[in-house]
């Protein structure tokens, strides 16, 4: 495969390496995506509220009920397992110790799939915590319950690790994002339509060699990128990584 070969020829060139992954990592995991046809958003709703709106602080505040509903129905994936993007990944930080993922996926797959170096930038739902007391508590106590989860200590409602609609990105993350994109050499964008800011702006910290794009569709960056391969994500990972 040609672009495996190209990507494996920079990657040997290489040593700071960071990947920049969105939710098509993960589709080949079972987990869908956003905004493709088959994609959360365009899923047929049970209810009048959009995905957005029901993925909102606001929502999850005011109506509690119907937010953990909606995230049992359509943000859980006990089966998931790392697929072969995941797994070439762990792979190439085993080769390159500087490689550094950032993430906008919230399912812990890179973790599960061997990787230590992950910023996850919209957090995760593999962690919760009581939003009265701050203690943390695992996602099987939210998962196998029926409404709203409420802290044994404090009744103080146990929400989700992410970064919900109307609420910042966590400035730490980010800053150590940009840390790790501004002393990269190579940077691989895979499985992101690259529309949702400021994630997508990311990209604009990048001054390395080679920028590579690996997504089905056209992203607003394809015009700077140095390569961009409209190929599976998993499968051009898979060869370029040993």
């Amino acid at each position: 495969m040609r672009e495996a070969e190209i990507l494996r020829s920079l990657i040997v060139d290489s040593q700071r390496i960071v990947f920049f992954g969105g939710a098509g990592v993960s589709t080949g995991s079972g987990i869908p995506d956003f905004r493709s046809a088959t994609g959360l958003y365009n899923r047929e709703q049970k209810t009048n509220y959009s995905p957005e709106t029901m993925l909102s602080f606001d929502f999850m505040v005011n109506h509690p009920e119907e937010f953990f509903r909606y995230k049992r129905e359509n943000l859980n994936f006990p089966g998931a397992k790392p697929n072969r993007a995941h797994l070439a990944l762990a792979r190439l930080e085993a080769t390159r110790p500087s490689t550094t993922i950032i993430t906008q996926n919230i399912d812990g797959l890179h973790q599960a799939a061997g990787s230590t170096k992950v910023l996850e930038i919209h957090g995760s739902m593999q962690r919760f915590y009581c939003m009265g007391c701050g203690r943390d508590y695992p996602p099987e106590l939210v998962w196998a319950g029926e409404g709203v989860p409420r802290c044994p200590a404090c009744q103080g409602m146990i929400r989700p690790d992410v970064v919900l609609y109307g609420e910042m990105l966590d400035q730490r993350v980010m800053n150590r994002a940009q840390s790790a994109i501004r002393g990269a050499e190579l940077m691989i964008v895979g499985g992101t339509s690259l529309v949702v800011y400021p994630a997508a702006g990311l990209l604009n910290y990048f001054h390395g060699k080679a920028l590579v794009l690996i997504n089905r569709e056209s992203t607003p960056y394809d015009h700077v990128a140095t390569y961009v391969f409209h190929e599976d994500l998993g499968e051009v990972l898979d060869q370029a990584i040993d």
